[in-house]
């Protein structure tokens, strides 16, 4: 594995900071999901599914890697976490006159992140994640 990508993905001394990135992640989707008209401005760009299924596979990634454990229990503490972050975006969501709660949009995120988590546990050297 490149040096590089190893100490952004495994290295020990960054998993809080990989997590507190997912956090500050999430807390933006759902500033920028608040913000009047830019949900409708993005959808220009890209349909809800892809904007739900990177943001969160995104959030997926770091909290995986910035878990411990083996495949198992960093796949188990990222999905559920994921699933969380998916629930409240969308009671937040629901709120909002012009915005809407959806739960087939909390699916997409629920399915980015085991996506994710499935894909991450069969590339990421085993022993390395075990060490991290």
């Amino acid at each position: 594995m490149h040096p590089l990508l190893h100490l952004l993905l495994l290295d020990a001394r960054l998993r809080r900071l990989r997590r507190a990135g997912a956090i500050v992640l999430f807390l933006a989707i759902m500033i920028a999901g608040s913000i009047p008209g830019a949900r409708a401005d993005i959808g220009h760009y890209a349909s809800g599914v892809v904007l739900h299924s990177l943001a969160y596979a995104t959030l997926a990634l770091l909290w995986y890697t910035g878990s411990r454990g083996g495949a198992g229990a960093r796949s188990l503490a990222a999905v559920a976490t994921i699933a969380a972050m998916g629930a409240a975006d969308e009671f937040v969501q629901s709120f909002f006159p012009y915005r809407g709660a959806d739960v087939h949009d909390w699916l997409v995120d629920c399915c980015a992140a085991i996506v994710t988590c499935a894909v991450l546990s069969l590339v990421l050297p085993k022993a390395e994640l075990e060490r991290a």
